[in-house]
């Protein structure tokens, strides 16, 4: 038996990394921090893990209406990343 764990994968780390990238332009201190990574980790926390082998698997099971739920919970846990990665960036500062 083979042991295949590195194929294992939470489904929603491209979803996240997608959509942090995708906002980046809009906040290059953050960018220019390095920040970024904390920003999808902070969303990745917010969301519940969903750990799959093949995302075209995955995909294959969930209805549209799971899809724009899913991809409304991955927005949303982005946002809110943003803004408490913002607000802990902005209290250092003034330290």
């Amino acid at each position: 038996m083979t042991d295949d764990f590195d194929t294992i994968q939470n489904h929603h780390e491209r979803a996240v990394f997608d959509a942090v990238a995708a906002r980046a332009d809009a906040f290059p201190h953050l960018r220019e921090q390095g920040l970024m990574a904390d920003i999808a980790c902070v969303a990745l926390n917010r969301l519940p893990p969903r750990y799959i082998r093949h995302g075209v698997d995955f995909a294959f099971y969930l209805s549209e209406r799971e899809r724009q739920e899913t991809q409304s919970a991955v927005d949303e846990a982005v946002e809110f990343a943003v803004g408490f990665v913002q607000a802990r960036s902005a209290m250092r500062a003034r330290r």
